[in-house]
Parts: C-alpha cells; structure tokens; sequence
C-alpha cells in the first residue's frame, strides 16, 4: 500500500516539507546538490544527520525522516543536553574544515559572514535539533560558508535563551554548559559575547529590511512575532553583556 503523504510543521523557508513513509520530501532549491554533498560528507566523517537521498520523480528533495521530538518544546533544556548540544556543533565545525567551500558563494548565504573559513548550517537552533533515540539536526537547507564564531554565537545564543524577559543567572549558566561543550577556547569565549549581539541584531535587521521590500518569507514573519522576538534577543543580549563575559571565563 503507498504511503500516503503527512505535511510537516516547519518549511518557513524551504516551502511545503511533506513526510512520505521514512522519507522528508521539499523543494530542490538551487543550492541542494551542495548540501547533500554536505550532508554526505558530514556523514562519511561520523557526525549523526539527516541521510540525503537525491531527487523523487516531482523533482523534490529526498532526505530521511527522523523521528523524535523537537528541543522547542522541551525548553529550556538541562544543563548536561545543553553541554550535549554544544560538543554536537563543535564536531560538526571540526568535521566541516574538510569540506571544500572555495567554488561557493558566501553571497548567497542569508546573513553572510566575513571571511568564511567553513561550510555551517546558519540555523542551529531548538527548533531544528530532534530529540530521540538520536540527537541531531534537521534542516539544512540554509548551509553555506561562515564562520565558528558567527555560527557559534546563534547557537549559543538560542540553546541557552538569552531572550527579554529570562533570568540573567539562569541564562548564563546555559550559555556557559553549550560552550563548555562545544570546549571553546579562549578566543572564541572572549569574542561570543560582543559576536551573540552582532548576530542577533543581523537577525533583526534582516527581518525588518525584508518586511519593508516585501521580501518573502521574511517580511511575513516581521510582523507575526519574529521581529518583535529578536530586537528583544538583541537588546538583552547587549544589556547583559557583562554577565555573558563573567559566565564565559
């Protein structure tokens, strides 16, 4: 009997994701025969995501359903997940440097980084990490050249939920846990605080710009809340400042 096809949340991006049997079906954009060479390379070097399996006979992208459910709804998330998570995105940065990103256009990411050293998700985030039998990310169709820092500081930032309105002890000690897992160094550690605001507001602005030249689906998203969430991230970020560097030592 043929699978008959579940529409999944999610998809801002990416247009409609349905579920057919194991299987995740969406558009093929233009950059997704970069990352499924991504993905496949990330897998060959042991790190646990999403298997791509090419094109179906519509021309969507094929790429493995995991089951599990998503860390959103488990937020915020304990301080040993939290370490978990952080030491997830280091091996996936360290198995990234391998991946050649010298033919790619930094351009075509959507809040681009100067300098891009290697290939990042540029989304890992609650809402695209599973939480199963396995623990990975899902969602890799915003993959392209960045940087550790600038990837790193929209991870840290989201996992440990440095938004208005949180306990600033109780943020800092998230964000602490996520880059005691990632075992980041002193370098990192000393750029994260000013890098986690410069990368919240980028969010920001990104949103409002394409809101003002309708600029879909960010402009959209502007005015349902996104907008609104992250001046709040951005403010509070900044606000506290000293608090990320104390936690950060």
């Amino acid at each position: 009997m043929e699978e008959m096809p579940e529409v999944l949340s999610g998809g801002n991006a990416s247009g409609a994701v349905i579920r057919v049997g194991s299987t995740v079906r969406k558009p093929w954009e233009p950059n997704a025969g970069v990352v499924h060479q991504f993905l496949t390379h990330l897998r060959a070097s042991g790190i646990d995501v999403p298997a791509p399996m090419g094109r179906d006979e519509q021309g969507r992208q094929v790429i493995e359903f995991v089951p599990g459910g998503n860390a959103l709804a488990r937020m915020p998330l304990e301080l040993t997940t939290l370490h978990a998570v952080g030491a997830q995105v280091r091996r996936i940065h360290d198995a990234s440097e391998s991946f050649d990103i010298s033919d790619l256009d930094t351009a075509d990411t959507l809040l681009p980084a100067d300098n891009a050293e290697l290939m990042c998700h540029n989304d890992l985030a609650p809402w695209n990490l599973i939480v199963g039998d396995r623990m990975l990310f899902i969602d890799w169709d915003g993959a392209g050249p960045s940087t550790r820092l600038w990837d790193l500081a929209y991870a840290a930032q989201s996992f440990a939920m440095l938004a208005a309105g949180e306990p600033v002890d109780q943020a800092a000690a998230r964000l602490r846990a996520f880059a005691d897992g990632y075992d980041a160094d002193m370098t990192l550690r000393s750029a994260l605080p000013d890098a986690m605001g410069q990368r919240t507001n980028a969010m920001y602005e990104m949103l409002e710009r394409s809101n003002r030249h309708q600029v879909e689906p960010w402009g959209t998203m502007f005015v349902e809340g996104h907008g609104e969430h992250w001046l709040g991230a951005t403010q509070y970020v900044q606000q506290h400042r000293s608090a990320w560097i104390e936690a950060l030592k």
